[in-house]
């Protein structure tokens, strides 16, 4: 089964929304759950920088968001991304919160193009599934308590975004299956993402021919390491993370219809 078509919804809803800066701005819903219910659609999205948001030219782009209803807005980035490449506009406009889940910064268009990519990016996560169990809590919390719609993003929508999302999808009790395929999306953006690496690095060479890439053997493998040492994904969130059953709960109750 393709990524494309476990993923696709059923018209009038979509799954991507069509921006001209952003190229990985995601609906969560129409994703069942184990108890028949589906994730409700324009009530959560996943995304690419926020920060492209802004600026001259980006004015149709804005208008399109700001069309969303949207009112929580999650940014995983680190702090010193957000200060060179900028956060949403009008932030005070939200309930706006920089929660950075990845606390060892790395530079993926210098990885070694000889390393396994799938399990040098698992163990990536892997690190961020241990350093950043607070920031992960708070962003789950934020998401289930916060007012909505909500959207949580990163700078490519892939790594820390595709995180939470399998996060938030494993507490609606969705399909280990959908869970991957919604990662696997990304790809659907791969050529973009690098062409914008690419136009904000003239002066480099991309050493890593995987960058942008998001496969679902990537968090495939994550998720593996976090049954092998938690039991499963949701045992991790639960014991680790700290998330309550009330949290789930709630982010239940606001979620699925």
């Amino acid at each position: 089964m393709t990524a494309q078509n476990a993923a696709a919804p059923a018209p009038p809803h979509r799954r991507h929304i069509e921006f001209d800066r952003l190229h990985n701005f995601r609906d969560l819903g129409g994703y069942r759950s184990a108890d028949g219910r589906t994730v409700a659609w324009g009530a959560l999205y996943r995304s690419d920088s926020l920060g492209k948001l802004a600026g001259a030219g980006a004015g149709a782009d804005w208008d399109r968001f700001l069309g969303l209803g949207i009112r929580t807005v999650i940014d995983l980035r680190y702090p010193w991304e957000i200060e060179a490449k900028g956060r949403i506009p009008e932030p005070e406009r939200f309930t706006y919160a920089n929660l950075s889940i990845e606390h060892r910064p790395y530079d993926q268009a210098a990885i070694d193009p000889d390393v396994d990519p799938w399990r040098y990016l698992a163990d990536r996560f892997a690190e961020v599934t241990e350093d950043g169990v607070e920031e992960i809590r708070r962003a789950i919390e934020l998401i289930a308590a916060g007012p909505g719609p909500a959207v949580f993003h990163c700078t490519s929508g892939k790594d820390r975004t595709g995180l939470i999302a399998a996060f938030v999808l494993t507490l609606l009790d969705v399909s280990e299956e959908e869970v991957l395929a919604d990662f696997a999306l990304t790809e659907l953006a791969t050529a973009r993402l690098t062409a914008d690496w690419h136009a904000a690095h003239p002066g480099r060479t991309m050493r890593w021919p995987s960058y942008g890439r998001a496969p679902e053997r990537i968090l495939s493998l994550v998720l593996a390491d976090l049954t092998a040492r938690y039991g499963s994904p949701a045992d991790y969130l639960r014991a680790r993370v700290g998330i309550t059953p009330a949290t789930t709960a709630r982010l239940r109750e606001r979620l699925l219809r």
